[in-house]
């Protein structure tokens, strides 16, 4: 069975409520579509009821709830809470009240805020920084995270490394130049993403362009205080480094260039020094070595709340939502 095969049949066996607030987009609803036909979640668009099924025509998305902003019965409830949570803020009544009626996001992460849902996934028509804002906002960070971060799920076919060509690649999408402590905040988040999506045990391996002093530069240093800060915060965690990524995740390779290290060699999630690195990486295994790649995932909010990219298909939003519902469920 595939991972994704794997994270439907979880999605499966605890169902969970997604919401998908960009519901005027074709991808979405077909998405939706498909979603209900494979029992993953349970779904709710926003938007108008008439407007969202013209877009769905041909499909079937009769077991979805479709909740249109101006005849939501709890509205003077969200607005109140929008107002509490961000008093300090300058927010007003008013100010929440036009939010909540006409940006779908907004009342997607109310939802999920409030129970109705248990995750909300959105990116299809709408930027990072966008879909992000009202989560910080409204759910704000996880107890105990440092930064909000992503990763992406890896599936390389016919691949011997990582779990079985499985990986976790992070951050490949928002944070675009860690520092030492957030690198290693980053390398905890992403294991314990991939013991609970993945279900096996996590070997953090953190790359850079050098291999334990094999170069001098502060880039490498910044890797170098990470790894140290990393393994002292998550004494449970299998993390060394600094990698070069044949160190870190090529046997033969890994013993030739750490060898005092049980880590090089064996790494199944690999942390990036910067975004720009990450981002590559992720785009060059996806294109070049046709690997899946699932995400970007959102770690550290306090309730799961996934980014999709603006190219992405109906089939991606289908793994990112059985991802998300997974997500909910560990929660």
């Amino acid at each position: 069975m595939s991972f994704i095969e794997k994270i439907k049949s979880q999605a499966r066996s605890n169902k969970k409520t997604i919401v998908l607030p960009e519901s005027l987009d074709r991808r979405t609803v077909e998405a939706t579509d498909q979603i209900l036909k494979e029992d993953i979640a349970n779904v709710i668009l926003i938007g108008n009821e008439e407007e969202v099924k013209e877009v769905a025509k041909g499909l079937d998305i009769d077991q979805a709830t479709i909740v249109d902003p101006n005849k939501l019965d709890a509205i003077d409830d969200y607005v109140n809470t929008l107002v509490e949570l961000r008093k300090n803020k300058g927010m007003t009544d008013e100010k929440a009240r036009e939010l909540l009626t006409s940006d779908p996001l907004y009342l997607g992460v109310m939802m999920v805020k409030k129970g109705l849902a248990d995750g909300m996934v959105a990116g299809a028509v709408n930027s990072t920084a966008n879909v992000l804002r009202p989560s910080l906002q409204i759910l704000k960070t996880a107890p105990g995270t440092k930064l909000v971060s992503s990763f992406f799920v890896m599936v390389v076919p016919d691949c011997e490394y990582g779990a079985n060509g499985t990986f976790i690649f992070s951050d490949c999408g928002l944070v675009p130049n860690p520092n030492a402590e957030e690198l290693a905040a980053i390398a905890g988040s992403s294991a314990n993403s991939f013991k609970s999506l993945v279900k096996e045990e996590p070997v953090v391996g953190m790359l850079s362009f050098s291999t334990k002093g094999s170069a001098a530069h502060g880039d490498v240093d910044k890797v170098v205080e990470a790894t140290a800060i990393a393994k002292k915060e998550y004494p449970n965690v299998k993390i060394d480094g600094e990698f070069q990524l044949d160190a870190a995740i090529v046997p033969s390779v890994g013993s030739k260039k750490a060898p005092e290290s049980d880590i090089a060699g064996n790494a199944n999630v690999l942390i990036f020094p910067d975004l720009d690195a990450g981002n590559i990486g992720y785009k060059l295994t996806q294109r070049l070595a046709k690997a899946e790649a699932y995400g970007p995932v959102t770690q550290g909010i306090a309730k799961p709340v996934n980014d999709l990219s603006r190219g992405c298909t109906a089939e991606d939003i289908v793994g990112v939502a059985a991802i998300t519902a997974v997500q909910a469920q560990n929660q």
